[in-house]
């Protein structure tokens, strides 16, 4: 390890990431999609891969488009469905390619493009394809003349009108639409003023199921449903009872139930979410997961296992992610096919041999493709997209523990930094994640190697409020932000630093993003142990985030205790770290971006200027038509910067302290 050089920042443009692996019908091979940086087009280039399970290297299979994503075979296995940013400047489409290579052909040409997040979905008899992609909205004009006068206003009359990321959605609605195969003019089978999304077939081909937001109250909660709509067309139809929101729904083998990822609660902000199944028809739905109080990582598509017996799901588990089969009947145990200390982020099952192809990721190792039976027996790794600059770099490994507190057991853990040499006291940097009910697992972090790889040691914990740790874990910050969550941070930081004595205590930083950036507000407004601190994309005024922020007037009033500030804003104001500004005394650097909906501008923007008043150290980086997720899905030039400007405002308050001697535990 001693060749080895320290992560940097640019070694985010040398690392492959695998996602969304897909297995043949006939369970040969994997198509999964591999992601690369480039400093050059400042991107995100994509290109989908295959690799046969019966060995050999993987291989690139599309080429040349700014990003090509969610490969889907068709049943027959003959062909691959991908959505493309084939035409530069263009939004994207629809492709179908021979599985064995060649032109693709492109289906459709809709001028808001497809949508690859939910991803195209084949019929049964390989003869259409069904997919989402918004209807609506202003388009800009063709003529030079007319693309220089004013744009319309817009007219908003919903509060759910703008997504971030996306910016305004309210004349531009997500629906469901089919297309054949072969080409030819895509149907579009839904429409209303709500989203329709997440498509599925039936077996028989007669049906297509989707979620969908159509009750009365729709604004003003997550609540949605499953619907069912003839492929032919016709009235959509809901199955099943608008209690709370709903994704991925997925038909059973025999066609007679609908699986999908729900919970019971409308607006409640920290619930599990749960994998229910409901009969086609309707009926109650019954709930598959309750007993294990662990919420499914709602973010990955659920399965239905060959046989129809099980359905697949990721659960969210004290730091991991593991594949869990829940049986569909009762009295049959949970099983774990895929576990171990590692993040999976996607899978899916081969409709004959119910082989499982996903991708996982480790505190070491980037994302990669494996590949086990339905019970996890012989699972091996596929991929290795990475070995050639593992080789060249020290990665570090982070140590777990944990602290005991009011009862309940605090995980943490503590990413040493590169080189350490015995003796020598380094800097340390207290993480915090954001959510508040998101959750540190182990998974490859660019974030925490490039800090360490700068001499900084990484303190990060799973404080009350985190996921994976049950509900009544999670919920313990609803309407208690900077209370319990800060007691909890604050009793894992004196954890570590007993633990591990090589960190210097005088010489501690403190930053996070989102919630976690709320946090870093709120710390340094009540404590004065750390030396300097960096907030991204935070808050600091909880009342004015619910009217600004694209779900602030749903999912922030939930987090307050479901009371909005008009009824008590003596509450906002007492958990806004803005009221405690006079204590901040912590140089701090504020970091946003420009399009955030999410945690808006105005947020630092307020802190910064009572700060600035004040005379305090303070500094505000603003980011150009950036959106909230800045330092994981930013610009590649963007978080080049943001790396540069986070380490140069740490090493100028961290570094300037000699470095004295420790002893090392025995």
């Amino acid at each position: 390890m001693a060749s080895r050089r320290s992560i940097v920042p640019r070694d985010l443009l040398r690392i492959r990431t695998a996602s969304d692996p897909q297995i043949s019908p006939d369970g040969q091979r994997v198509a999964f999609v591999v992601t690369t940086a480039s400093d050059e087009r400042d991107a995100y280039p994509a290109d989908i891969w295959l690799v046969e399970l019966a060995g050999g290297e993987p291989r690139r299979f599309t080429t040349g488009a700014v990003r090509d994503s969610a490969p889907r075979w068709s049943p027959d296995g003959r062909q691959i469905a991908f959505v493309s940013e084939r035409q530069p400047g263009k939004p994207s489409q629809l492709y179908v390619v021979p599985a064995d290579g060649g032109e693709p052909t492109r289906l459709t040409a809709l001028s808001n493009g497809v949508d690859a997040a939910w991803g195209p979905v084949w019929s049964p008899d390989g003869r259409q394809l069904a997919f989402t992609a918004r209807v609506g909205g202003w388009q800009e004009p063709e003529r030079e003349e007319e693309r220089r006068k004013s744009k319309p206003p817009r007219v908003i009359t919903t509060l759910k009108h703008k997504v971030d990321g996306e910016g305004f959605t309210f004349d531009r609605r997500p629906h469901i639409f089919v297309v054949p195969a072969t080409g030819g003019e895509a149907r579009q089978l839904t429409d209303g003023d709500f989203p329709d999304t997440f498509p599925a077939w039936s077996p028989d081909g007669t049906l297509i199921a989707f979620t969908s937001e159509r009750h009365p109250t729709r604004d003003e909660d997550w609540a949605g449903d499953v619907f069912v709509v003839p492929t032919t067309g016709g009235e959509p139809r809901r199955v099943t009872r608008t209690v709370g929101p709903v994704r991925h729904p997925a038909f059973s083998p025999d066609g007679r139930w609908i699986a999908y990822v729900g919970s019971p609660y409308p607006t409640d902000d920290g619930r599990n979410a749960r994998v229910y199944v409901v009969e086609v028809e309707g009926g109650t739905p019954r709930c598959l997961t309750e007993p294990l109080d662990r919420g499914v990582w709602d973010f990955t598509r659920i399965h239905w296992s060959a046989d129809g017996e099980w359905v697949l799901c990721v659960v969210r588990d004290r730091g991991n992610c593991p594949i869990l089969r829940v049986p569909l009947k009762a009295g049959k145990p949970v099983d774990r096919p895929v576990g171990g200390e590692r993040t999976v982020t996607g899978f899916s099952v081969a409709r004959g041999s119910g082989l499982v192809a996903f991708v996982a990721t480790a505190p070491d190792m980037p994302a990669e493709v494996f590949v086990a039976a339905a019970d996890g027996t012989g699972e091996r790794r596929l991929t290795d997209l990475n070995v050639a600059w593992k080789g060249e770099v020290e990665i570090s490994r982070p140590e777990r523990f944990t602290c005991r507190r009011d009862n309940v057991d605090i995980d943490g853990w503590v990413l040493p930094p590169a080189g350490r040499e015995p003796g020598r006291r380094y800097p340390a940097l207290l993480w915090i994640h954001g959510g508040p009910h998101r959750e540190f697992s182990n998974q490859w972090w660019i974030e925490g190697q490039i800090e360490a790889g700068a001499g900084y040691a990484l303190i990060y914990l799973n404080p009350r409020g985190s996921q994976g740790y049950g509900e009544a874990f999670s919920r313990a910050v609803v309407g208690d932000w900077g209370g319990v969550d800060f007691a909890d941070l604050m009793a894992g930081v004196d954890e570590a630093l007993q633990r591990h004595p090589y960190i210097d205590p005088e010489r501690l930083g403190v930053l996070g993003a989102s919630y976690g950036g709320y946090m870093t507000n709120w710390i340094i407004g009540h404590t004065d142990r750390f030396k300097a601190a960096c907030s991204e994309n935070g808050i600091s005024n909880v009342a004015t985030q619910v009217g600004t922020s694209d779900i602030g007037c749903i999912w922030t009033v939930s987090e307050q205790g479901d009371v909005p500030p008009w009824d008590d804003l003596a509450r906002y104001v007492e958990r806004s770290p803005l009221t405690y500004v006079k204590a901040i005394r912590t140089p701090l650097l504020l970091l946003h971006s420009e399009h955030d909906l999410r945690c808006p501008p105005e947020q630092s923007e307020q802190l910064f200027v009572a700060l600035k008043r004040l005379r305090r150290e303070v500094v505000l980086a603003r980011f150009p038509e950036a959106s909230h997720g800045l330092g994981t899905l930013g610009r590649p030039r963007h978080r080049l910067e943001r790396w540069r400007l986070l380490l140069d405002w740490f090493d100028r308050h961290l570094r300037p302290s000699a470095a004295g001697p420790v002893a090392e535990p025995g």
